[in-house]
């Protein structure tokens, strides 16, 4: 947090140094799917030797999960091809806009503008051999969406499931979910609501992400239930 002093922001434990959230997930079919692409991106993919990236999945259009889009104009010299883009109609929009320069047909092609395709979300759909389950939530009274992969569920920025998707997360192996602080929040789950909600959908094992400067790693990890823990930048978890 920009000018605090407080015993998360100041500590020695590299898990409590916290970038923007975000989840690169390699497929079984060897594909590497980015969800979300934020401010962070260009000092996470250098921190983490990220060298390619198939497509990226975009939970919703707000700053902190977009905002890195042009950093994609590597990927297209690495990779020869556009980067695709999936969303839904809402989010696309607000990358279309935010991005203005990229889609204008006037705008000059090369001199770095990256080449983006861009994809509606409609329903469940495949990125190579890996199909992708959109999963509807709640980020506030903004809908949004998290994704199911197999045995792995996303769900950021989340402070409410609709009824209607709670089937589409049965049976998880892991869930990565929404917990900002401990305080309740509008528009987050609180990480007693997480719990709560974790506990619903009983994955194997559950990683809080999109965590505040309130959730010191060690300490914050050591009061929760068997199962469950905080998510830190770098972490690897093999799912089934």
């Amino acid at each position: 947090m920009i000018g605090c002093d407080c015993a998360t922001c100041t500590s020695s434990d590299p898990r409590d140094r916290r970038w923007r959230t975000s989840v690169l997930i390699e497929t079984a079919g060897d594909g590497r799917l980015l969800v979300d692409a934020g401010p962070d991106l260009r000092a996470q993919a250098l921190a983490f030797d990220v060298r390619r990236v198939d497509a990226i999945l975009f939970t919703h259009g707000h700053a902190d999960h977009i905002l890195g889009l042009d950093e994609v104009r590597r990927y297209n010299t690495l990779q020869r091809r556009p980067m695709a883009c999936f969303g839904d109609a809402h989010t696309i929009a607000d990358v279309r806009r935010t991005f203005a320069y990229v889609f204008d047909a006037a705008t000059t092609p090369g001199g770095g503008i990256p080449a983006i395709e861009t994809f509606t979300v409609m329903g469940p759909f495949c990125v190579g051999r890996q199909e992708v389950v959109p999963v509807r939530v709640m980020h506030g009274e903004h809908p949004i969406l998290g994704f199911r992969l197999g045995g792995f569920a996303y769900l950021t920025d989340c402070s409410h499931i609709p009824d209607e998707s709670w089937s589409l997360l049965e049976g998880l192996d892991v869930l990565v979910l929404d917990a900002l602080r401990i305080v309740p929040h509008p528009t987050h789950f609180s990480v007693a609501e997480a719990i709560a909600a974790t506990r619903r959908m009983a994955p194997r094992r559950a990683f809080f992400t999109h965590i505040c400067h309130d959730l010191p790693h060690a300490e914050t990890c050591a009061s929760l239930p068997l199962g469950i823990e905080l998510a830190y930048d770098g972490l690897m978890v093999d799912c089934e």
